[in-house]
């Protein structure tokens, strides 16, 4: 019979529709190399929305059901545990965990971290808005690319970008190709990559971080000739989280967010969605 821990209260999807509702429940036993954890924020991003739809009720390889961190407490084992360094205000450092290292792993592989360097930020949401701070943070020349004129002022006066491109101005478009070493894109929704790939200089990449369900429409052609590439990445490592949060707080880094009762977090799911 499995020992029930601490008690809990949590926020809980109970079927794949993904609506959550309060859950009392108990935590699993703190064993000599666990943590016992008190959360007081979480974030919400549409990862979130996948894994309350498709693991609702599921077993984890320990072959208990899975127990999210939508709750007031949570055992983890000690090499899961991360330091957040005591500069980070704390609502603003948690989303750092999901959208923080999610761009800024790839950007410290790919060689997107040079002082100098040229980086196009597709999109300005979460993961967009976080790879602007890490690309002027490295010291980096940074563009955002966006369909929407109404980003242009958050993304040149609040976030401190070197430049706005309108991706849906052909003129614009046409005026960058070739100037850009890497671009990170944090767009979720489908869009067309080849007039992406054109801003690059010989050798750049783009690294997909946003995830879009469609799949992508690229002619051989358009990747070939330059050498570009094209790489992929979802959130990341402990190590990668570790040191993604010490150069957050050196530089002092946090996500904007809005801060809101779990008593509306369906009501922030919806607004996720749409």
């Amino acid at each position: 019979m499995e020992k029930e821990g601490l008690p809990a209260l949590g926020w809980a999807a109970r079927d794949t529709s993904g609506h959550l509702s309060p859950c009392s429940f108990s935590r699993r036993v703190q064993e000599d190399d666990d943590v016992t954890i008190k959360v007081l924020f979480c974030g919400i991003c549409h990862t979130d929305l996948h894994i309350a739809k498709l693991t609702s009720n599921g077993v984890g390889r320990d072959g208990e059901n899975t127990r999210g961190g939508f709750s007031d407490v949570l055992v983890v084992n000690q090499d899961y545990v991360l330091r957040v360094p005591e500069s980070l205000a704390l609502d603003g450092a948690a989303p750092l965990l999901c959208a923080g290292v999610t761009v800024y792993g790839p950007m410290m592989r790919h060689g997107l971290n040079a002082p100098g360097k040229h980086l196009g930020v597709v999109g300005l949401g979460g993961l967009g808005h976080l790879a602007v701070k890490f690309g002027k943070a490295f010291g980096m020349t940074v563009t955002v690319i966006s369909s929407s004129p109404r980003k242009r002022q958050e993304a040149l006066e609040r976030l401190g970008a070197d430049a706005f491109l309108l991706s849906n101005d052909p003129e614009q478009m046409k005026a960058a190709a070739g100037t850009m070493d890497g671009i990170i894109d944090t767009v979720s929704a489908g869009h067309p990559i080849v007039p992406l790939l054109d801003l690059l200089s010989p050798m750049g990449q783009i690294v997909l971080v946003g995830g879009p369900s469609e799949p992508l429409e690229l002619p051989a052609y358009a990747i070939m000739p330059s050498g570009k590439g094209i790489v992929g990445n979802c959130v990341g490592g402990i190590r990668d989280c570790q040191a993604m949060l010490d150069f957050a707080g050196k530089h002092g880094i946090t996500a904007d967010v809005e801060v809101v009762k779990m008593d509306y977090v369906n009501t922030q799911i919806t607004a996720t969605i749409n």
